[in-house]
């Protein structure tokens, strides 16, 4: 959904002339169409009103995502944003006691498959048998009383669209819009999704997730040596843990954990809701009062208490592969609230944002030994101290161990020989150009929004960003490279590639 006056109304606010006092002034402009409140229970709406069309996106951001799991329970985070779209105890069901009784039967009948299998060889394979058949039957019985599709098709049914979710390392995130004379049918559907959530379907969609898992891990080459790279590169943070889960975990993992993952992290104090387009502020105090006010209060879970040692050496990773060769090379960096963390981004630029970066001129253009060479920051998350990636696919003929020295070569032309004023200019035009791009939809203007109100504690961050930018120098730069982009504190995976 785009709005051109509106958005040509931001590509003035952010593109404009780069003193503080004008952009300030903007943003004062901006603050004036947003409300924000929280509940008694701790729950924060942050409304912006865009008038332009009568349509209304709504983004629930849950503050949980992989990293708040544990080892037996990874990939769970994923599994609740499939749960969140089975429905509740009033929508989804033919018979709630019947299908409860059921859903019961099946706990029971893993449980017991789960603690058979767990004897290794000395498992009974008989009994095996026997219990999966006990299983399988139990789940068809608890399937028969779920009614699959009831929310999804409520919204369908009154012109909802885009619903859908994602799950990362920091965040778990529902969204969707609507007509804006449906709005309350969202605070309806969503607060009975987090005061009455009922995980039926809970073993059919861990197949569904560990089938995803297959997909894009363990039969792709890159998420392979992603998760490789990662898993390496983090010894006791459990940003090492891949998100989709361990396919072991994913096996093990039952329902009564599925709902003690959702009552330690689904309170209302670890969520922030937001609503962009044509609602009216007064009348969404109203619903969210009426609605989200009934869920009872719950402590805030807190953060991640483990803190990644510093890495005292290089780590290297390589897979044997029929696959074509690729590098990875990642270096451990600040979190988001850093004040290098900036710095970092305007790095990434210059080195390798697009086909006129260091990275793309020298290793595809120059050398010609990539088909492709870049950098990314923020993974495999923002919220805690996190990894610069860089990564080269070597061209017909040339390897990975080529391209990581020609990538180091230009990490160290940045220490010693800094930037220059024009590839600094540059790298301040992308990012407030990307800033529009993000902000071009009401979905994109709401996830930005909630990541930077959630992460700093101010959604206007993410327009005090550009004014920060503006401050980076070169001299930022080189510091930064030289304090961080060290061959001690990196993680090289690479593909090496075979012919069985």
């Amino acid at each position: 959904m785009r709005y051109g006056s509106f958005r040509l109304w931001l590509i003035a606010l952010v593109v404009m002339a780069l003193g503080r006092a004008g952009q300030a002034q903007d943003l004062a402009a901006f603050e004036k169409t947003v409300t924000e409140f929280t509940l008694e229970n701790g729950l924060t709406f942050i409304v912006v009103e865009r008038h332009e069309a009568p349509v209304v996106s709504f983004m629930t951001y849950a503050d949980v995502g992989s990293v708040d799991e544990v080892k037996g329970i990874t990939g769970i985070a994923h599994i609740f944003e499939h749960m969140a779209f089975k429905g509740t105890k009033t929508i989804g069901t033919k018979d709630l006691n019947k299908e409860y009784a059921a859903m019961s039967e099946v706990d029971d009948a893993f449980k017991k498959l789960r603690l058979e299998r767990h004897k290794g060889h000395l498992a009974d394979p008989e009994r095996i048998a026997a219990l999966e058949k006990l299983f399988e039957d139990a789940r068809k019985a608890a399937q028969a009383w779920a009614v699959s599709n009831e929310m999804d098709e409520a919204i369908d049914r009154v012109g909802g669209v885009g619903l859908n979710a994602t799950t990362s390392v920091d965040a778990t995130r529902y969204f969707y819009s609507l007509p804006s004379n449906k709005i309350e049918l969202f605070f309806s559907l969503e607060s009975d999704k987090f005061l009455n959530p009922v995980l039926r379907e809970f073993y059919t969609e861990k197949n569904v997730v560990m089938e995803e898992r297959r997909m894009r891990t363990e039969s792709n080459p890159v998420g392979r040596l992603l998760e490789e790279m990662v898993t390496t590169a983090y010894k006791a943070h459990p940003y090492g843990e891949p998100t989709v889960g361990h396919m072991s975990d994913l096996a093990t993992v039952t329902r009564s954990e599925g709902q003690d993952f959702f009552d330690t992290y689904y309170g209302p104090a670890n969520l922030t809701i937001m609503i962009v387009g044509d609602a009216d502020p007064l009348q969404v105090k109203q619903l969210a009062q009426t609605y989200f006010g009934r869920l009872p209060a719950s402590e805030n879970p807190g953060p991640v208490e483990t803190v990644e040692p510093l890495q005292l050496g290089e780590r290297r990773v390589v897979i044997e592969d029929r696959a074509q060769p690729l590098l990875l090379m990642g270096y451990h960096k600040v979190d988001i609230n850093h004040k290098d963390d900036l710095v970092f981004n305007v790095l990434s630029d210059i080195l390798g944002s697009g086909r006129t970066s260091r990275l793309y001129k020298t290793l595809v253009k120059d050398k010609k030994i990539a088909v492709n060479a870049s950098s990314f920051t923020d993974f495999p998350g923002s919220k805690y101290p996190n990894m610069m990636v860089f990564f080269a696919f070597p061209s017909q003929g040339h390897t990975a161990e080529e391209c990581e020295a020609a990538i180091s070569e230009e990490i160290e032309k940045i220490k010693n020989e800094g930037v220059t004023e024009d590839e600094l200019d540059k790298a301040r035009t992308r990012a407030r150009v990307n800033l529009v791009r993000q902000l071009d939809s009401n979905t994109g203007l709401a996830a930005q929004m909630a990541y930077f109100h959630v992460l700093t504690g101010d959604w206007r961050n993410l327009f005090y960003g550009i004014d920060q930018i503006n401050e980076v120098t070169a001299e930022d730069l080189s510091r930064v490279a030289n304090e961080y982009l060290v061959k001690k504190q990196r993680t090289v995976a690479l593909i090496k590639t075979v012919e069985k």
